[in-house]
Formats: C-alpha cells, sequence, structure tokens
C-alpha cells in the first residue's frame, strides 16, 4: 500500500492523530483524488512593517504577502502527485480573498527519502526543512527551519536572517471542522507573517497527477 509523505515522515506516530487528520494527511500519488478545504481566517497577513516591501515583491512570487486583516475567506487545494524527479510530493495552492487584492500563497512539499522539503513559490525557490509531530492531543504540528534560497546558486540564510515557521493543525470535535493556525517567527522582529481560522474540507476523484493549470513555473531539485 502506497503511504503518503507524512505517513512517511511520521512512521507509527501517525496513528496518534486525530482519525480525521489521518485522513486529511493520507493523500499519495496513487489517491486519484484531490482535497478541497474552504473556510476563514481569523487573522491573515504580515504585522511586520518594515517588510511589507520585500512581501509585496514575494506576493508576485505565490510566497508572501503584506496585506494584514481579520475574517479573510480562502480555498485551499491539495494534490499528491510525483514530482519530476520522483519524489513522493504534495502540492497545495490557498486562493486568499483579502478586502482590497486576491493573493496565493502556493507550495509543493516533497519526500526526498529521509525527510521533507517544503519548496515555495510559483518558482520554488524558497526551500525549508520540515519536520512533524504528533501532540499529545492528536494534533499535527509542523516546524520549518534551515531556509535556502536557489538563485542559480544554492544560498543556505542564516539563522539571524532567516525565519522559523510553526504550523498546527486539528480537527475541532464541537464545530465538526478542521482548524489551523500558522505563525513564522523571525528571530529578531518577532511575527512576521501569520494565520489561523477554520476550514472544511471534502475530496474529489479525479484521474491522478498534478493538473498543468496549478504546477509551477519552474521545478527544482536541489535540498
Amino acid at each position: 500500500m502506497t503511504s503518503s509523505i507524512y505517513q512517511r515522515a511520521l512512521g507509527t506516530e501517525f496513528g496518534r492523530l486525530q482519525p480525521e487528520l489521518q485522513e486529511y494527511f493520507s493523500l499519495h500519488e496513487n489517491s486519484q483524488v484531490y482535497g478541497t478545504g474552504r473556510g476563514t481566517f481569523d487573522v491573515a497577513g504580515s504585522p511586520a512593517r518594515l517588510l511589507k516591501p520585500f512581501f509585496s515583491v514575494a506576493a508576485k512570487e505565490n510566497s508572501f504577502f503584506p496585506e494584514y486583516e481579520n475574517h479573510v475567506d480562502f480555498t485551499v487545494r491539495n494534490w499528491a502527485h510525483l514530482d519530476p524527479f520522483g519524489r513522493p510530493s504534495l502540492t497545495a495552492r490557498r486562493d486568499i480573498s483579502f478586502s482590497a487584492v486576491a493573493r496565493v500563497f502556493e507550495d509543493t512539499t516533497s519526500w526526498t527519502g529521509d525527510r521533507l522539503i517544503d519548496y515555495l513559490g510559483v518558482h520554488r525557490r524558497m526551500a525549508t526543512a520540515l519536520t512533524c509531530e504528533v501532540t499529545a492531543g492528536g494534533h499535527m504540528r509542523m516546524v520549518s527551519s534551515a531556509t535556502r534560497l536557489f538563485a542559480g546558486l544554492r544560498l543556505p540564510l542564516p539563522d539571524v536572517i532567516g525565519a522559523q515557521a510553526y504550523m498546527e493543525q486539528w480537527w475541532d470535535e464541537d464545530e465538526h471542522r478542521f482548524r489551523i493556525k500558522t505563525n513564522v517567527l523571525h528571530r529578531q522582529l518577532g511575527p512576521v507573517l501569520v494565520y489561523a481560522g477554520w476550514f472544511s474540507y471534502e475530496l474529489t476523484e479525479y484521474d491522478g497527477g498534478l493538473p498543468d493549470a496549478v504546477a509551477p513555473v519552474r521545478w527544482e531539485p536541489r535540498t
């Protein structure tokens, strides 16, 4: 039986996730279904004013964004597939509806044989190492670190420049929907990107693979 990238990363710990999370994180390249989540972020965007010029540029790459608002509707779609280098992967596209502009945040997470690497943006020029763990309550917790840029050369970012992202996702038993919270923290600047809210989720059958319409402009083989 084919395993998802998250089952490979967590091993036997995967079974401690809430059942709803196990289904959510079980998509693999042979599933022939993709997932769609629709919901609302209670808060989303960048509270760091100093970084807004940088995030305005990054928004054109479908990675980060400079807006910062409450009650922001969003849709997320997940496709499990093999990337062009044969690595089991999951590509996610988030369409985020701010009051004055719509933003896209896209990434591909790939299993490299011993770890997860998350590639960000339409050109996948930024990558981070991704670690997963299961909380005592059965939540999924992820931490991304060791940021590097691919601008011709592979450029690791020192900790003093880079940031770490902390994500937690769980099933809300009372409201019967998923909840998520993410906080990207910079050592000197504090929170630079946050989003937290709820979403419902459904699976749709299709013929598998990654649709051309959501494939990145550029793929990155380096880790």
